[in-house]
């Protein structure tokens, strides 16, 4: 997701321009970038200590942690539709010109859903990680036009708060195309949508089609692949104090780095969250070193 900024974040890369033009049919952009927008906005949140341990999981089930509570996703909705978000999401919907800000007249429609992303612990192969943990919150907003955003809401000190918007409906799409059969999420090195039922991974998406086939791979097979293409990128790691976290140059297709928060089962985000990608915090310091391939328009909301 191309991003805009309205608050500010952590020393970055270079930041790259918005793509205007591929916002509203979401098309891939398959030319690498050096940071995840969703990171940076969510690591600026962090470094001032916004988000705060949370206890409110269940146990976990089937390896993975609970989803978010009911009454955790009632409050992150409610974060997401209150007035202030929903200017927000009016401009948001407006930036392009196709429609405008006072006429977009946005809300949220079908359930909020928790996002879970893919766990570095897992990457690494650290005995009982899970494949993925929740990160955060997401509630489909859409505009009088019929454009659709994705505001993802994560718990902070002061309670739930929208950190970001991105274009289209990722997140509450494959959730619900799982159709409450097993644990979806997100390998965001690749952008690829998983759901694990009975012990395997299988794809939602093409790109994770094309990572582990039509009919999917066993969750071991699967810790293997990640392990091989990222084991060597976690936070620490050569790659990682080389500085090529952080991306690549040029178009060339090249390796991407895996930084993530440090999240158990039992426990939500304490250090950050993310979604087009993860980011770490380390000391007062937080590095987003995170290459997606695909990309949506997103907006940070301070």
């Amino acid at each position: 997701m191309t991003s805009i900024r309205t608050a500010p974040t952590p020393p970055s890369r270079r930041h790259r321009a918005p793509n205007r033009h591929a916002a509203a049919d979401r098309k891939p952009v398959r030319k690498p970038v050096r940071k995840s927008a969703a990171v940076t906005l969510i690591a600026a949140a962090a470094a001032i200590g916004a988000l705060a341990p949370a206890t409110a999981h269940a146990a976990a089930i089937g390896g993975f942690p609970a989803p978010f509570t009911a009454a955790d996703t009632a409050q992150a909705r409610e974060a997401a539709s209150t007035p202030a978000t929903l200017l927000t999401l009016s401009r948001f919907f407006a930036r392009d010109g196709a429609i405008a800000q006072d006429a977009t007249r946005p809300h949220l429609v079908g359930p909020s859903v928790t996002v879970y992303l893919l766990d570095p612990g897992f990457v690494a192969g650290r005995p009982g990680a899970p494949a993925a943990d929740p990160q955060f919150v997401a509630s489909k907003a859409v505009s009088a036009n019929g454009r659709v955003a994705s505001v993802w809401t994560a718990r902070t000190a002061k309670g739930w708060k929208v950190v970001n918007i991105a274009t289209g409906g990722d997140e509450t799409d494959y959730v619900s195309k799982a159709h409450g059969l097993g644990t979806v999420f997100r390998e965001p090195q690749i952008d690829a949508w998983y759901v694990v039922r009975d012990g395997r991974v299988l794809p939602l998406d093409p790109d994770a089609r094309r990572a582990v086939g039509k009919g999917g791979v066993s969750l071991a097979a699967y810790q293997r692949l990640v392990h091989a293409k990222y084991g060597n990128k976690l936070p620490g790691s050569a790659y990682d104090r080389a500085g090529e976290g952080g991306g690549y140059g040029g178009t060339a297709e090249a390796p991407h780095a895996f930084s993530a928060p440090a999240t158990t089962a039992g426990a939500a985000v304490t250090a950050g969250v993310a979604a087009a990608a993860v980011a770490t915090l380390l000391g007062a310091r937080f590095r987003a070193r995170f290459g997606v391939r695909r990309m949506r328009r997103s907006r940070h909301v301070g």
